[in-house]
């Protein structure tokens, strides 16, 4: 800005000169291009000694001037051309290395309160917006592009991903979505977001595995803590928060668990690891909450739990190995 503002201020002044010398302004302000550009043309009067002073001034002062504004300008236009492309090469290389990820397309106020959660839990994320001006604000992975694109997915990483999450703001926009996703990866959990009671139903047709509407979401936290305060808030500090040193979280059971075929009791969970196992749930079953000690374990259980850091890393180790590390 420096170098274009001295510019154009030797541009005015040789203009101004010139036309005190009585140059029409025109003839004045072209004298004063070619000089200042070396451009060399020629005079376009014949130059009496007081002109010919003051272009020598001209040309010491101007030249200058000129090649600085100009090479900063190319230096800005392509270190930033260089800086963008290699930005957006070396995300995309990082992306194509990611693996389990989530996709979480739009980046609103829903999808920013998404994220901040998902990134709180250590969840590697890749962004996708239309528009490169919210991405801009992206502290992480990020695709620009319509989420509608099966291009644009497959530049996400789909085809690796663990969760895709569609929260735009129009649910025709989150419906192609979700129908897209399920199409490019059968396997791929898809959680979408619903504007209207209406969309919930096709939204699961189309192949969400869970719909989620903010606006119900709210409401049921608002009415919860009109009626239980303490408890809603507890709820979030043990799901969000992480001021309390107790977390409650799901643990998955794989199919090939040391754990298949045990019962609580038998398999000594909470002595052995200190968690609380507030629910189970077989796969495609239903919750089955405060589960008694002869409630077997089943390969693809999930456990929900309850406990601090460390009992949970044991929960998750018994149910993988066999084994805890306490």
């Amino acid at each position: 800005m420096v170098g274009l503002a001295g510019f154009l201020l030797v541009v005015v002044a040789g203009t101004v000169g010139y036309f005190a010398f009585g140059f029409s302004l025109l003839d004045a302000l072209f004298q004063t291009v070619i000089t200042v550009t070396t451009v060399g043309f020629g005079e376009t009067h014949y130059f009496n000694p007081g002109e010919k002073i003051f272009t020598i001034v001209l040309i010491l002062f101007g030249v200058g001037t000129a090649a600085y504004t100009f090479s900063v300008l190319i230096e800005t236009f392509v270190e930033g051309y260089l800086a963008d492309t290699l930005g957006r090469r070396r995300m995309e290389h990082k992306i194509d290395a990611m693996e389990n990820h989530v996709i979480l397309c739009g980046w609103g106020r829903v999808g920013q309160a998404i994220a901040r959660y998902l990134q709180a839990s250590k969840v590697n994320v890749v962004v996708v917006d239309s528009s490169s001006e919210r991405l801009s604000t992206v502290e992480g992975m990020s695709v620009h592009g319509d989420a509608t694109d099966e291009n644009v997915l497959e530049s996400a990483g789909i085809t690796k991903a663990r969760v895709l999450v569609t929260a735009l703001n129009a649910d025709a926009d989150n419906l192609y979505v979700t129908l897209t996703g399920r199409s490019m990866k059968p396997d791929l959990f898809i959680v979408a977001r619903a504007g209207t009671a209406q969309a919930v139903a096709k939204l699961l047709q189309a192949g969400a595995d869970r719909v989620v509407n903010p606006q119900d979401l709210g409401g049921n936290r608002m009415a919860a803590l009109a009626v239980q305060p303490h408890v809603a808030e507890f709820l979030d500090v043990v799901m969000h928060d992480g001021s309390l040193e107790f977390r409650l979280v799901q643990v998955d059971v794989p199919g090939d668990s040391p754990l298949s075929g045990e019962t609580l009791r038998s398999a000594r969970v909470h002595d052995r690891t200190g968690t609380l196992i507030l629910a189970m749930r077989h796969p495609g079953g239903e919750f089955l909450t405060n589960p008694p000690p002869e409630a077997e374990i089943t390969s693809g259980d999930v456990l929900i739990a309850i406990g601090n850091a460390q009992q949970i890393e044991s929960l998750r180790q018994l149910s993988t190995t066999g084994v805890t590390t306490t």
